[in-house]
């Protein structure tokens, strides 16, 4: 299952940053603080007051997107995750999920701050921080910045891609539920996905995450009354809590693991959410924007889970709207108030790709380069959209693919950049670190197995 899946406008963080291309790699440029002039280097070079951008975010814009992000079609899977591990350890189970996708970005963007000190740059992306971090590390390693650099950059394309694509069946399914209802015949799920065309393209045309937010805090509206109404359905005629068993068997845990962390994973907006930030020393740190937004998402994943578990027990369907009664209109209001909140964050999830896209290729179009960065949103916009009409059974194979993906570039791939980048310094007391990343590689061995064996699972019922 894929939510949800690195910059510059929605997607092209870097395009606000500024950078010289040379030989293909980004490069940001900088301008040495004068103190650090005048001191001849002996004062350290601080790149939150040298990063210059035309349109910052606030932590409020940033917490907004960082919410939206997190908070993606997923957790109406949350029930279903219960059914694996219980009342209780659902609950123990997700704040352990959530623990370590927040500590793995967290290792992210503070490696990030560091290699901005030690390479004197002021922003970076997920894939520069690990080539920078290979390159600046042990002698071992520095062969390998570069291909790890390649295959975050291309592993986060075709996992956001594909999550774009499934977005729009998302959409489409959801409209298509409430129009038959009301119309009396089945209606063709590839036209509903081919009239989201032009509405995408529009949103995908908005320049920057600085005017992206007001989008994600509509899209947080709508998913906010979406799930209390959801909620509303859930605590009323709800059975016993004792009806529901406190903890089922730890073999079943690994199948919960695979589906939480895929849902609450979003690795891939981090760094760009970072690299806009008026202050991206305020990301980090106990009360800092990553910890608060998390804490949010947490809690609100542990209530959907635990109360629909408790009202529908193993009947829970992989979505939970599933289970309201389409014949009433709060329940069909659910329906469409989801669906416009998936539309208002097709462009964030949109944002890592054009990101991506959009450093590939800005060296080759120096001459009116705005048009051909609207051009090329336009196309990828329509791609996605292409790839939905051909095959809108598409979400167990971006399932796989997400499995894959995130597991490890969520989870592994920051471990090691950790590693890399303090290697030289020491990892702590009774080399701690190392104990600790340990088992953040356990975690991310696990769910990349059973991520990848239900997602193969569902890909062999759809098509035997």
């Amino acid at each position: 299952m894929v939510n949800e899946y690195t910059g510059p406008p929605p997607q092209e963080m870097e395009t606000f940053l500024p950078q010289d291309g040379k030989n293909g790699a980004t490069v940001y440029k900088f301008t040495p603080a004068k103190s650090d002039v005048e001191a001849n280097g002996t004062m350290q070079f601080d790149p939150f007051k040298e990063r210059k951008l035309e349109h910052p975010t606030t932590d409020g814009e940033t917490l907004t997107h960082l919410l939206k992000a997190s908070l993606g079609t997923g957790i109406l899977a949350m029930p279903v995750a219960f059914s694996y591990a219980g009342l209780v350890g659902g609950i123990l189970a997700t704040v352990f999920t959530a623990f370590i996708c927040t500590h793995c970005a967290y290792v992210l963007v503070k490696c990030g701050h560091t290699l901005y000190r030690r390479t004197h740059r002021t922003a970076m992306s997920f894939s520069e921080i690990a080539e920078v971090a290979f390159e600046n590390g042990p002698e071992w390693g520095r062969r390998f910045g570069m291909p790890t650099s390649y295959c975050i950059r291309y592993g986060l394309f075709i996992t956001y891609f594909g999550t774009c694509a499934v977005y729009t069946v998302i959409i489409a399914t959801n409209f298509q539920q409430v129009i038959e209802y009301y119309y009396g015949s089945p209606l063709n799920l590839r036209v509903m996905i081919a009239l989201l065309l032009v509405p995408l393209i529009l949103l995908s045309w908005v320049p920057n995450l600085k005017y992206l937010a007001p989008v994600s805090m509509v899209a947080n509206v709508f998913m906010g009354v979406g799930l209390g109404i959801t909620f509303y359905y859930l605590v009323t005629d709800m059975p016993s809590v004792e009806s529901r068993p406190l903890f089922l068997p730890i073999m079943q845990w690994p199948a919960f693991f695979a589906i939480v962390i895929f849902a609450m994973e979003a690795i891939g907006v981090v760094m760009p959410l970072e690299n806009q930030m008026k202050t991206p020393q305020n990301f980090i740190g106990i009360c800092g924007v990553l910890n608060q937004g998390m804490a949010g998402v947490t809690l609100i994943y542990i209530l959907l889970g635990f109360l629909g578990y408790v009202k529908y027990g193993d009947a829970a369907e992989g979505s939970i709207t599933l289970n309201l009664p389409i014949d009433e209109i709060p329940a069909q209001a659910v329906k469409i108030l989801i669906a416009l909140a998936v539309y208002c964050t097709f462009g964030l999830q949109f944002y890592v790709c054009l990101d991506i896209g959009w450093v590939a290729i800005k060296d080759r179009f120096t001459k009116r380069p705005r048009l051909v960065e609207y051009v090329m949103r336009t196309i990828l916009v329509t791609a996605a959209v292409l790839l939905a009409v051909a095959v809108p059974t598409i979400s167990p194979f971006i399932g796989l693919i997400g499995a894959f993906c995130f597991s490890i570039l969520g989870l592994l791939i920051p471990i090691v950049i950790e590693m890399v980048t303090y290697w030289e310094e020491g990892f702590g007391p009774g080399n701690w670190i190392v104990w600790k990343n340990v088992v953040v590689f356990v975690f991310g061995i696990v769910a990349l197995v059973f991520g990848s064996k239900n997602a193969i699972e569902e890909i062999l019922a759809l098509y035997t």
